[in-house]
């Protein structure tokens, strides 16, 4: 039997300091029954001596402070897993949203999960497609790697999580694949388009859903991304699956992180939020991986909207410095109505020369790769030229390479949001683009792949 409290002292928000405890843990469940007989959930934030701070689920509202009993229970969060968790739709805090049954769990996991001996991690090193031209060609994602995707408000970055969601697998031998989805304070129509899209393409089959909507409390956002990580292990080593972690958005995550910290009366770091959210960030980004001697991976895209669209801003900052790399999307692409508007000069996959080349993807990849990016830079420089100076002013080579930034973008970097290229055809696009500018600007390319690879492109 738990033991029973009713020595709650002080109500403040979704805060309550029970009295007199014995034996209470940090992050421990907590049980509250009300007058009435209702039951509300709770966890406990911090603990001195005898005192408990709770933080409450639900709220506060209606509560009385001499008629509630409060009861710990001895064991943190948890979520039953077993492989019927595929195709559903859960609550943050794991239950199920999509009126189907309860999951019968075959495991009771601790949603904090257990942390890999570093030494036991192995390489990230296969290459993942996920059928968009910037990343797979130029910013590779790699099976186990963290690869963020940097957004503002107003871009179509939940387009692109479900686009990835929909399309992301691993080529080569036919193993198998799932997406975990975790959605932190997103709207009611956002959960609903992703749901939808799901369904509507079959992708549901293969993946799960963890939703928090933006009136749900703070508590639980952040509880989300450790369900969804908890649910992706038990996939990736228990049934050796290969998981993509998709988790939007991050920056409601930070919010809800600050609004706790604010009501423990912590002192705030930088920007008001707590001075651990690098720590805390890290408890969930480094879930990412590879283990030696398990045929399974988690590889992670975490999706944030910079606020102001200010990489400095700690949330992207200190995001950048845990993970390998960043794509980055453009508001002046967005504007131009290119879709996904990924911008590849600043975006980085610190990880893409490992999932690259013969037998991942193509001899030429690594070349085409430096060489496309290499023109794209010097039409842009061009085209910037060109504002300042005027179009007469440039040689015809610049104009050249002008003109291949634009087809760069049209053709390669813009593609429809059903569209789902392989890894050849984003190569063959590189290629033909390539042939706008004379065959002695292709300096980074070998000789041998230029022989090979340029006749076919110029008679397409």
């Amino acid at each position: 039997m738990y033991k029973e409290y009713q020595t709650v002292k002080e109500l403040v928000g979704p805060l309550m300091l029970v009295e007199g405890v014995e034996g209470v843990k940090y992050e421990e469940l907590v049980e509250i029954e009300l007058a009435g007989g209702e039951l509300r959930r709770g966890q406990v934030l911090e603990v001195n001596r005898d005192k408990a701070l709770v933080q409450l689920f639900e709220g506060s509202t209606g509560l009385n402070l001499f008629e509630s009993k409060v009861r710990f229970l001895g064991k943190s969060i948890e979520l039953g897993v077993s492989p019927d968790i595929l195709g559903r739709v859960f609550d943050g805090l794991g239950r199920p949203k999509d009126n189907g049954p309860e999951i019968i769990p075959e495991r009771r996991l601790d949603i904090n999960g257990n942390p890999v001996n570093p030494y036991a991690r192995d390489y990230p090193s296969e290459f993942i497609q996920t059928g968009i031209s910037a990343i797979d060609g130029l910013n590779t994602l790699v099976r186990g790697q963290k690869l963020p995707i940097f957004s503002a408000s107003g871009l179509p970055h939940a387009q692109l999580a479900a686009q990835i969601a929909r399309q992301a697998r691993v080529l080569g031998a036919d193993e198998k694949f799932a997406v975990v989805f975790g959605a932190m304070g997103i709207t009611f129509e956002e959960a609903d388009y992703f749901i939808n899209d799901f369904r509507r393409t079959g992708a549901i089959e293969r993946t799960v859903l963890f939703m928090n909507l933006a009136n749900d409390p703070a508590i639980e956002r952040i509880s989300t991304p450790r369900m969804a990580l908890t649910a992706a292990e038990y996939l990736a080593f228990d049934l050796d699956m290969h998981v993509l972690v998709i988790l939007t958005d991050m920056t409601n995550y930070a919010e809800a992180l600050r609004e706790v910290s604010a009501a423990r009366k912590e002192v705030p770091g930088r920007r008001g939020y707590p001075g651990y959210l690098y720590t805390d960030l890290a408890t969930i980004y480094e879930r990412a991986g590879r283990i030696k001697g398990r045929k399974g991976s988690i590889t992670q895209i975490p999706i944030l909207s910079m606020p102001e669209d200010d990489k400095t801003h700690p949330i992207p900052d200190l995001t950048g410095y845990i993970t390998e790399g960043q794509i980055i999307l453009s508001r002046e692409l967005h504007r131009k109505g290119i879709y996904p508007p990924i911008d590849v000069l600043p975006s980085l996959s610190r990880l893409k020369d490992k999932g690259i080349g013969p037998d991942k993807t193509r001899e030429d990849h690594a070349d085409t790769m430096n060489q496309l990016f290499a023109a794209y830079a010097r039409g842009k420089e061009a085209k910037d030229l060109a504002v300042i100076l005027g179009e007469a002013a440039l040689s015809d080579l610049d104009r050249k390479f002008a003109k291949f930034a634009d087809e760069f973008e049209d053709r390669y970097v813009a593609q429809g949001d059903e569209e789902n290229r392989s890894i050849q055809e984003t190569l063959e696009i590189g290629w033909k683009l390539l042939t706008i500018i004379p065959k002695s600007e292709l300096k980074r390319i070998r000789d041998e792949f230029i022989e090979k690879y340029l006749p076919k492109a110029e008679e397409a």
